[in-house]
């Protein structure tokens, strides 16, 4: 039996997953049976989970829609990932994990998980995955996550913050940056005897993490977040 033929064309940041050649066009693809639209979408190299809508010779239809001989077929990113937003983030991006929990956010990491525990993880706590590793977004239990594009830490905040939309939801040292424990206030005579002489003279609001005890206070350290934080918004 002869194949049947579809042409897709890619839209905005999915042409990301696509060789130069393929962009700004229709893709020929070539296929038997009637598969379900989303597969052939990943055969093409897309992960399901940065994949919005599709469009069928001009009209909407869903994922499950069944592809027929000389279908034009558009697709469009994801707007939003709906839900609320809590990460985990892979081993490779440790830096902006780290970055992503002084900002605030409920962020999972750890620089020795699998990728089955960060997708079972992701299921389970209702996590956007954050990743640079393509492959880890085609697994089929995945349902919500983001490829990281640009290899640069500095950049990469920018980045997850416009396309998430992130900017009005910062709390700068909400969460611990070493464990992603929650910081609360605490009284200076309850951890005096573990600052340092020159904090302990010139420092007097403190803050603790309920999770593994680390102390902060806004020293140096706090201005120059809040510095990193302009520089991030120069850049988005």
């Amino acid at each position: 039996m002869k194949p049947h033929l579809a042409h897709f064309r890619f839209h905005d940041c999915l042409e990301d997953f696509l060789l130069p050649e393929q962009r700004k066009q229709f893709i020929p693809y070539s296929f038997p049976g009637n598969p379900a639209i989303k597969d052939p979408v990943e055969a093409l190299g897309v992960p399901h989970s940065e994949v919005g809508d599709f469009e069928v010779n001009r009209r909407s239809v869903e994922p499950g829609y069944q592809l027929q001989d000389g279908d034009r077929v558009e697709v469009f990113p994801r707007h939003s990932l709906d839900g609320e937003t809590r990460f985990i983030v892979d081993v490779n991006l440790g830096r902006l994990a780290r970055y992503l929990r002084l900002l605030g956010f409920d962020t999972a990491w750890r620089n020795d998980l699998l990728d089955a525990e960060i997708a079972q993880t992701s299921v389970k706590e209702e996590r956007i995955i954050l990743t640079r590793d393509r492959r880890l977004l085609f697994r089929r239990e995945i349902t919500r996550g983001y490829w990281v594009r640009t290899v640069l830490p500095d950049r990469q905040v920018p980045e997850v913050f416009k396309r998430l939309d992130l900017w009005q939801d910062i709390q700068p040292f909400r969460r611990c940056a070493i464990c992603n424990g929650l910081i609360q206030v605490v009284a200076k005579e309850a951890i005096v005897d573990k600052l340092e002489p020159l904090t302990r003279k010139y420092y007097q609001e403190f803050y603790r993490c309920a999770g593994c005890g680390q102390i902060y206070w806004k020293g140096s350290h706090y201005a120059k977040l809040m510095k990193k934080i302009e520089q991030f918004r120069n850049h988005a």
